[in-house]
């Protein structure tokens, strides 16, 4: 900025705090208001500071002696009125639209100039949330409410956004002169106000919308999303209710993915949406997107649980959860293929779901997840669905071939597999070693001279003996099965990890009550309180183990 046109520090300060007597004296001649044209770094000249700080008087004295400073612009393309309306400095606005509607017709009215962000001062207002100054601006130019930024929003969709209801209503309740001008907004990314005002879950402007601006209802965004997809995409309930009730075709609309507004709330797990779509349209649920997948398959692909458990407990058909897409994969598939565990576990507890299906390569689930055991790249939870899809096969696949097994193994140098093994074996191997010792250490010590267990006579005791066996020996049968597992066809493998897995619990339990009949047998005759809460803490072990067992397993 050159030298000459710095602005006076005397004037900013007599801007910036509305000192007209200042103003006064730096305008020595009236005729040559050159000092009004200085700007700051910023190019703000002392019109911008007072409208920014909202000193109206000093406003109008500026304007008195150079009224070309209504339009001056600064480094961000903001006119004065710009910077009231932003910073809602109500006076100073009414001031300045003042003087704009007495404008020549034949320049730029400061109403309608726009800054590098393409905002119009009405834009600024309503984006700052400034409802007195966007209505004053309103009542000078009501068309102004339709403008478009760079961002292709108008000050509608922004007072939607922001839930300025007043706004709004203002908008709304002047008639366009050319109504082809609003559908045009359905070409935009944020689609129209109705979509913004479904975003910021504002039911009044819904309303308002609804009703003054029926047509809305029909337009969509960029990418084909009317504002019922919106309302499933976010889950609010309220606006997929009202839309609904406004018009239910909607919910048979499909955005430019093919999918509907179900489809949206599947994958996005909005299972108030979901109740609200099919309360309203129960056959939604029979939609396939372009690749032939419902809101099931989607839910599915994308790992929401929740939104698995919904569906199934309110659509009726049972043939929708088994229905195959373009690939012939069924839900289950997808879940299976994706290693989905919840959502797998989901769908297998509904007696409606088939895990006999088979995908276009004729692949049931189980046969996906055994896929992935012959790479080494399963886990336990998918090893868990795995015996779960074997059972339920089991169940309902009786008259149906299973798939042949044959040739499938695992490498010897599984890492998962191998460790797995290896904690079990190390556990079992534990279990033997001590209840192998506790036969020699038996509970009160032995009698010198028979050589026989001094509490020998005693039920707990024989319980003790009992109980100590039983873990001694099923260890024992731990370990050989882990022996043999490493050498084993997949399947074998797998049942053999499997019944290492419930031998290892017995064991384990075993060796709890043979611990409680120990302390019963030795302590409770003299401290009775000890042996007790020991005894307690032993019984309440299994329930926590299999507590934070279930809940993990069936966690979604």
């Amino acid at each position: 900025m050159d030298t000459e046109t710095r602005m006076d520090p005397r004037l900013y300060k007599a801007a910036t705090q509305g000192d007209v007597e200042m103003l006064r004296r730096l305008v020595v001649d009236p005729e040559d208001p050159s000092i009004l044209r200085s700007t700051t770094p910023q190019h703000n000249t002392a019109l911008h500071l007072a409208a920014l700080h909202g000193h109206a008087t000093f406003a109008g004295e500026v304007l008195g002696k150079n009224e070309d400073a209504l339009v001056a612009r600064n480094d961000n393309g903001d006119t004065p009125l710009h910077l009231a309306s932003n910073a809602g400095r109500l006076e100073a606005a009414k001031l300045l639209i003042g003087h704009a509607l007495t404008w020549p017709e034949d320049k730029k009215s400061p109403l309608i100039m726009t800054n590098k962000a393409g905002n119009t001062a009405l834009h600024e207002a309503v984006r700052s949330r400034r409802a007195t100054v966007a209505v004053a601006l309103l009542d000078a130019d009501p068309v102004r409410g339709h403008d478009l930024n760079e961002r292709m929003e108008s000050p509608l969709h922004m007072a939607a956004r922001e839930g300025l209801d007043q706004v709004v209503r203002k908008i709304v309740d002047y008639t366009l002169v050319d109504p082809e001008l609003f559908p045009s907004l359905s070409l935009t990314v944020s689609g129209t106000a109705l979509h913004q005002a479904v975003l910021g879950t504002h039911y009044g402007i819904m309303e308002i919308l609804l009703e003054k601006r029926p047509e809305l209802i029909e337009l969509t965004d960029s990418d084909g999303n009317n504002a019922l997809h919106y309302a499933a995409h976010k889950d609010h309930r309220r606006a997929a209710e009202m839309l609904l009730k406004a018009r239910t075709d909607l919910a048979y609309k499909r955005n430019h993915q093919g999918m509907s507004p179900l489809h949206v709330a599947a994958r996005y797990g909005s299972t108030d949406a979901i109740k609200a779509l099919l309360r309203h349209c129960p056959d939604v649920a029979e939609m396939a997107d372009g690749s032939g997948r419902n809101a099931f398959h989607v839910s599915a692909d994308s790992s929401k649980a929740k939104a698995l458990r919904c569906l199934l407990r309110h659509v009726r058909p049972a043939e929708l959860p088994n229905r195959v897409d373009t690939n012939g994969d069924a839900p289950l598939h997808i879940a299976a293929k994706r290693s989905y565990v919840q959502c797998a576990l989901v769908l297998l507890k509904d007696p409606r779901v088939d895990p006999c299906v088979r995908n276009h390569g004729g692949d049931r689930p189980r046969s996906l997840i055994e896929m992935k055991i012959d790479t080494g790249e399963t886990d336990t939870n998918e090893i868990y669905l795995w015996k779960q899809l074997v059972e339920q096969e089991s169940k309902r696949c009786r008259k149906q071939q299973l798939p042949s097994m044959q040739g499938r193994r695992r490498g010897l140098n599984n890492s998962d597999f191998d460790k797995v093994v290896e904690s079990y074996f190390l556990a079992a191997t534990l279990i033997a070693t001590v209840t192998f010792a506790a036969t020699f250490t038996m509970p009160g010590g032995y009698d010198q001279i028979k050589g026989v267990a001094l509490h020998g006579q005693s039920k707990a005791f024989k319980i003790f003996v009992v109980s100590n066996t039983v873990a001694m020996c099923t260890s024992i049968v731990v370990i050989f099965l882990l022996i043999w597992a490493r050498q084993e066809p997949v399947t074998f493998r797998l049942r053999n990890l499997a019944w290492s897995q419930q031998l290892t619990v017995i064991a384990c339990l075993a060796m709890l009550l043979s611990l409680i009949t120990a302390v019963y047998v030795t302590v409770a005759p003299i401290a009775p309180w000890p042996a007790y809460a020991v005894i307690a803490i032993a019984i309440g072990s299994p329930a926590l183990f299999f507590y934070v067992y279930w809940t993990g397993t069936t966690w979604a």
